[in-house]
């Protein structure tokens, strides 16, 4: 039987710029809408069977507007959206939300906080602790030099999944690996962490990267995780600043060609479907 594949990180957005402020003068290539119809045909040729889309705002609206999006479109198996954490409402938002099938986690936009150790606030704390309840994920948006907290944090909730998106976003580009491979390396150790293969041409050399830049990175997280914790996602629209979504996926997917057949199905799908509860 062919592997079922997931890309298990992805987006859409109607573009405004007001609400986009984040795109900067080179990311023109984003700054449009970027709906369903406009990737299921990249599924289809890279023989994807299912996504995961995972917020692009911080807002309830889009949340609300994804579960829209994933009722419309089968291939949308999950939605990882956001919810003010640190309101004291949160139980509202989150049962609100937590009832609909095929939302399966939430995610913050930890990277962009000016307090690194934004995720250690009281009630930002309180507010993780809640997701349990809901049978809720936890994605983990950071940067290198967010690893050391996130070890704090993940530590204070060991029965809580949580997914590192984009390997933490290590400086490919420099290729630099320290000391972002001992810090993913420890937050590894906590078995309730898993890590996404995504997002690592946007960390290279945007118009000359190669294949071999990423294998580095690719070995340690691989090593780090095992081949039950990996996932893979292509971060779609917001890897075509620096490449294709064939070129993307074919990244990863090279890459794990290595590993056994069950090996690569526990990357390519069983892994989500674990992490994020989704069904076929």
């Amino acid at each position: 039987m062919p592997i079922v594949k997931i890309d298990t990180h992805q987006h859409f957005w109607l573009y405004t710029p007001a609400e986009y402020g984040w795109m900067g003068p080179h990311m023109g290539r984003l700054k449009k809408d970027h709906l369903p119809a406009d990737l299921w045909p990249l599924l289809q040729s890279s023989g994807i069977d299912g996504t995961i889309a995972v917020q692009a705002r911080q807002c309830v609206e889009e949340s609300r507007w994804l579960l829209e999006l994933a009722d419309e479109n089968a291939f949308i198996k999950g939605v990882v959206g956001w919810v003010d954490l640190c309101s004291p409402k949160l139980s509202e938002q989150l049962e609100l939300f937590a009832s609909h099938p095929k939302y399966c986690g939430i995610r913050h936009v930890v990277q962009d906080e000016p307090d690194d150790r934004f995720v250690m606030r009281a009630d930002f704390l309180r507010g993780v602790g809640q997701l349990s309840e809901f049978g809720l994920t936890y994605d983990l948006l950071l940067f290198p030099r967010h690893l050391p907290v996130a070890c704090e944090l993940v530590r204070q909730f060991p029965e809580q999944p949580f997914a590192v998106d984009h390997l933490a976003k290590p400086r490919i580009k420099e290729n630099q690996l320290q000391p972002w491979e001992n810090d993913i390396r420890r937050l590894a150790r906590f078995e309730n962490v898993f890590c996404k293969v995504s997002g690592m041409v946007t960390e290279a050399d945007w118009d000359n990267w190669n294949s071999a830049d990423f294998k580095p990175y690719l070995d340690v997280v691989l090593e780090s995780f095992g081949t039950k914790r990996l996932m893979l996602g292509s971060d779609w629209p917001v890897c075509t600043l620096a490449g294709t979504y064939p070129e993307v996926m074919r990244i990863a997917s090279d890459y794990i060609g290595q590993l056994s057949k069950d090996e690569q199905a526990e990357i390519w799908s069983k892994n989500a479907k674990r992490f994020y509860g989704i069904g076929e």
